[in-house]
């Protein structure tokens, strides 16, 4: 196996990343108790073999391994259709010790998950939490997602960081008994997201309305029953929390497929149009949908993108995505308004990016991360059309960026005034 032989600050003064990855070889470890059967395997792509707990679903599912250094909402994070094709590690030790719930849904789909699988560091507790409605292995198991626990996942993300993404098979067999070999094989032989469209796994097959608001406690969700705007959204794999954030702005929100023709949206006659997240790499997708994107945009109509919809709206403009090293994945990233000054804290889960150095110009880049100086935002000069990489709505994560929701509401109403500018 051939591992970067540097110092890993995050292992340790004297760990390097090639002793990281033989310390997972021994991870199967829970408090330092041996385990002498592991019920669950990682096996990464190079042959390392990861032991631990089972947990959730029977089975195996091959995939892409990212972290996610959220510390709340691993419900939303796991049913985020965005991470289709990939296996989740939490860096926060304690996933599942507020239950499950019925609310804390994003997939509009609600009998399906389209995560591969969840890497956790501890054991699930009981839930301790008023709205939890079962434990969180039972609601693991029902929706058909494969874990393991008892994994060092500060090694493992560390690894990550060093390697960059790493492809892997999550195998959990109660009776402890795996074909290693095939596992390894299977991880091997796995090509990767580039190149891959997933929107296909996500999208609506059919359009549908919208009318639900955010949570309020102690209601829960309300009902947007006075709209005073159209607004259509194609869905490449959206959540939910966008659609009522949309709802909660005023917006009377048609959801259609992804495959949908520009012609077809605009039949709609929308006052606006929302570009959503998803899966898989842009370019791909970007095939059948920038053409699309780029009719909707001549259309003069007000256009907003998040994620994958950012990542295609730039392709549509002229610009190029990439494959990051490690993604962005968590609740705790520090972006800078250009248009404002202000840094705001959001929520990002994003393997690609925007290559900043292609805008065309009469593209402006409005947000920027602070992490590491990657496109976050742009808007078209003359045309009242803009997105952001990260997501507005949160679920989980910090709402400072909800003001986005109301700029695009702001393009709308000025449309609808005659303002051309």
């Amino acid at each position: 196996m051939s591992t970067p032989s540097q110092t890993d600050p995050a292992l340790g003064p004297e760990e390097s990343s090639t002793a990281a990855g033989e310390r997972l070889r021994r991870a199967g470890a829970l408090g330092g108790w041996t385990v002498p059967k592991p019920t669950a395997l990682l096996v990464l792509a190079d042959g390392t073999v990861i032991e631990g707990f089972g947990i959730g679903a029977e089975g195996s599912a091959v995939g892409e391994v990212c972290f996610n250094t959220a510390i709340t909402g691993y419900q939303e994070i796991l049913t985020d259709p965005s991470y289709a094709g990939q296996i989740i590690a939490f860096t926060f030790p304690h996933i599942g010790n507020v239950g499950a719930n019925d609310e804390d849904i994003e997939t509009a789909n609600l009998a399906s998950s389209h995560v591969r699988g969840c890497v956790l560091k501890t054991a699930i507790t009981e839930p301790s939490n008023y709205r939890a409605q079962r434990h969180f292995d039972h609601w693991l198991k029902v929706r058909g997602i494969i874990g393991i626990s008892g994994v060092d996942t500060r090694a493992l993300t560390g690894l990550i960081r060093d390697r960059g993404f790493v492809n892997a098979v999550i195998a959990h067999n109660a009776r402890g008994a795996f074909d290693i070999d095939a596992l390894k094989q299977e991880a091997a032989a796995w090509p990767g997201l580039e190149g891959m469209d997933l929107v296909p796994e996500v999208s609506a097959t059919q359009r549908y309305d919208w009318d639900e608001t955010l949570w309020q406690w102690p209601e829960g969700f309300g009902r947007q029953e006075q709209p005073r705007y159209h607004v259509v959204a194609v869905d490449y794999g959206l959540k939910r929390n966008i659609l009522r954030c949309l709802a909660s702005q005023g917006c009377k929100v048609t959801v259609v497929p992804a495959t949908s023709a520009a012609e077809d949206i605009l039949a709609l006659d929308p006052d606006g149009v929302f570009l959503s997240n998803g899966p898989g790499d842009p370019a791909a997708t970007g095939q059948y949908a920038v053409p699309e994107i780029r009719k909707l945009i001549s259309s003069g109509k007000p256009v907003f993108g998040i994620c994958l919809g950012h990542q295609m709206l730039a392709l549509a403009v002229g610009a190029k995505t990439r494959k990051m090293h490690q993604g962005h994945h968590g609740a705790n990233h520090p972006v800078k308004d250009h248009t404002t000054g202000k840094v705001e804290i959001t929520s990002m889960n994003h393997g690609f990016t925007v290559d900043r150095e292609s805008l065309p110009e009469d593209v402006e880049e409005t947000h920027v991360s602070l992490f590491d100086g990657t496109n976050c935002g742009i808007a078209l000069k003359d045309k009242p059309v803009f997105s952001v990489q990260y997501h507005p709505e949160a679920s989980p994560g910090p709402q400072d960026s909800h003001y986005l929701f109301k700029r695009f509401i702001d393009l709308i109403e000025r449309k609808k005034q005659g303002d051309t500018t």
